[in-house]
């Protein structure tokens, strides 16, 4: 049996979590604890149609391996769902709790080597990512322009399933939960409509997750709310356990939401 690695490296995640606690410190500290003005509670989900692009590798291997054209990976219809907590208590940050699951199934004929062992026939396989987020933030400014600053920290689960006649069944599990930076600007043209980017990013010693989106939501005077827009996300891992990811999963979105 091949182990697939998806584990960043401890001491990694380690320098990560440093670097990233460091930055919201100073965050908390310069936007001096703004909050919103009322309580509010939103809770809400879609629809997001991402599609994958890429290549993992061994650092032996003699070529990338190819999520669309070596793993057959396609557009997909993937959910998502989120609560947000907004309140006007002093220092204590507003919090977001979402939940995205990537799931990509694939076959085909293919021909490469991973890990030492050649794949040559026909292949199937399957990856599947959940990220349950626990966003904590600050509102910078909430008038016209808003700027929201914070932590997003992400539980970060893989599932990896690849077989193959000759190689056999290779079956691959990983958990870690990564700190991020996370950071917000948004435009109100009007009232209850929001035109906005927001990003969580953290990177060092080479490798780099990011999530960004761009949005325009509106709520309307009957608690329902509509947002769409476009989402993207990236796993770039140098050299980790002696595997190289350059991942993205991007597309448009729509969702809907109660706002209280």
């Amino acid at each position: 049996m091949i182990t697939m690695t998806f584990r960043p490296g401890q001491h990694v995640i380690t320098s990560m979590a440093s670097n990233v606690l460091a930055a919201i410190f100073l965050t908390a500290t310069f936007s001096k604890m703004a909050n919103a003005d009322t309580l509010s509670l939103t809770v809400g989900g879609g629809i997001w149609n991402e599609t994958p692009d890429g290549t993992y590798f061994k650092t032996d291997d003699p070529t990338p391996i190819d999520v669309k054209n070596d793993l057959y990976w396609d557009t997909e219809s993937q959910g998502y769902f989120f609560a947000t907590l907004e309140h006007p208590v002093p220092i204590i940050p507003n919090a977001r709790l979402s939940y995205t699951r990537l799931e990509h199934p694939g076959s085909g004929d293919a021909s490469f080597v991973y890990d030492g062992v050649t794949y040559n026939g026909f292949i199937e396989n399957k990856i599947d990512i959940e990220m349950l987020d626990l966003l904590l933030y600050y509102e910078v400014l909430d008038n016209v322009v808003s700027v929201d600053l914070g932590l997003n920290i992400r539980k970060l689960d893989v599932d990896y399933m690849l077989q193959e006649a000759v190689a056999g069944r290779t079956t691959d599990s990983a958990s870690e939960t990564v700190p991020m930076l996370y950071g917000l600007v948004g435009f109100s043209p009007l009232p209850d409509l929001i035109i906005s980017g927001e990003i969580s990013f953290v990177s060092y010693d080479g490798s780099t997750l990011s999530d960004f989106t761009a949005k325009i939501a509106y709520t309307t005077n009957f608690l329902v709310g509509i947002e769409a827009g476009y989402r993207s996300q990236t796993f770039e891992l140098d050299d980790l356990d002696d595997t190289n990811t350059d991942l993205t999963f991007d597309g448009p979105f729509v969702g809907a939401y109660l706002k209280f």
